[in-house]
């Protein structure tokens, strides 16, 4: 390779091979033709180093039949030729948007500039848009785990445990306190209140006794232990469905374990009673609840005043205890 180099009065011709030395310290603008003798010569296997070296002793900077080889350090040229401030570059025959790099095969001669966008660079806007569409997509997982999934799992510990633990139960003699646990939301509380425990608890003999999460719940006690004890201690689970009672995380963990101890149990150990009217739709979306109510009889809390007596009879008569024995206490071999 040769470099023709000048002054306004001098022209010199220089030959470098290994780096710049040969060069006049004043130069300013210089020209460098390939030679087409020699197409494998230095600067077709090297880097484009050379050229950036000459930075800080240039201004203007002109190259005549470029020829390099396909590689990350020769596309990174054509970036230098475009952003450089120091140096004013020129590519001449071909131009730089024309420029052709040498394939290691000798035979393919892609565009350089191509060449490097799809092998050596990356488009920011492209990966900028891949990383925000990842997380989004993230954070809507995030999100529906939370809301979703953690909602699951936890009620499938809860019930798994409750499984294990009635296996235990079922060996020995097991001691009721209660005729029922009432499974209920608490904006439901008033109907309980004014409506089932006059109906329930002060009919007799024999008297109900109910167990209610906001009266009988142990202080201080976890409360799903609080629900698995209490729903294990009672003959029957008694759940009062409303539209309240399907939007409430914990009414439905506690159906959960009431159609988990039926199923192991095998004994009607489970009272519906809707208390108002709920659309099929509404439903659906709870799959223990609709196949209980495709499977079971179940009661309608009337909204004819006249028929309140016939239901609170049919209600408790289901209810009542079986026996009564000497202490007072309920029991029952599970």
């Amino acid at each position: 390779m040769q470099i023709a180099c000048g002054s306004e009065h001098n022209l010199a011709v220089v030959d470098i091979k290994e780096d710049t030395a040969g060069l006049p310290p004043d130069i300013q603008n210089l020209c460098i033709t390939m030679e087409r003798d020699k197409p494998h010569g230095p600067l077709v296997s090297g880097s484009f180093s050379r050229f950036t070296s000459l930075e800080n002793l240039l201004r203007n900077l002109g190259i005549y039949r470029l020829q390099l080889f396909c590689n990350c350090d020769n596309a990174d040229f054509s970036k230098w030729v475009k952003e450089n401030k120091k140096v004013q570059v020129e590519i001449m025959a071909p131009e730089l948007d024309e420029l052709q790099c040498l394939s290691n095969n000798g035979l393919d001669r892609p565009n350089l500039q191509l060449y490097g966008k799809q092998n050596c660079y990356f488009e920011m806007d492209f990966v900028l848009f891949v990383l925000t569409f990842l997380g989004v997509i993230l954070f809507m997982l995030a999100v529906l785990i939370h809301r979703i999934a953690v909602y699951y799992i936890f009620s499938l510990y809860h019930i798994t445990r409750a499984w294990l633990e009635q296996a235990v139960r079922r060996t020995r003699r097991v001691q009721f306190h209660y005729d029922a646990f009432v499974s209920y939301s608490s904006k439901d509380e008033n109907w309980v209140l004014n409506e089932l425990l006059p109906n329930l608890e002060r009919r007799g003999p024999p008297f109900l006794r109910l167990c209610l999460h906001s009266r009988d719940f142990q202080l201080g006690k976890d409360i799903v232990e609080n629900i698995t004890d209490s729903l294990y201690e009672s003959r029957y689970t008694l759940c009062l469905v409303s539209r309240n009672y399907l939007h409430s995380n914990w009414c439905s963990l506690e159906m959960g374990l009431a159609t988990c101890r039926l199923q192991v149990e095998h004994k009607d150990v489970l009272v519906l009673v809707f208390l108002e009217k709920i659309p099929s739709r509404l439903l659906s979306a709870h799959h223990r609840l609709a196949r209980m109510v495709k499977t079971r009889t179940y009661l309608d809390w009337p909204q004819d005043p006249d028929s309140h007596n016939a239901f609170w009879d049919r209600l408790w008569d289901k209810l009542k205890p079986e026996a009564v024995m000497n202490s007072g206490v309920f029991l029952g071999l599970e």
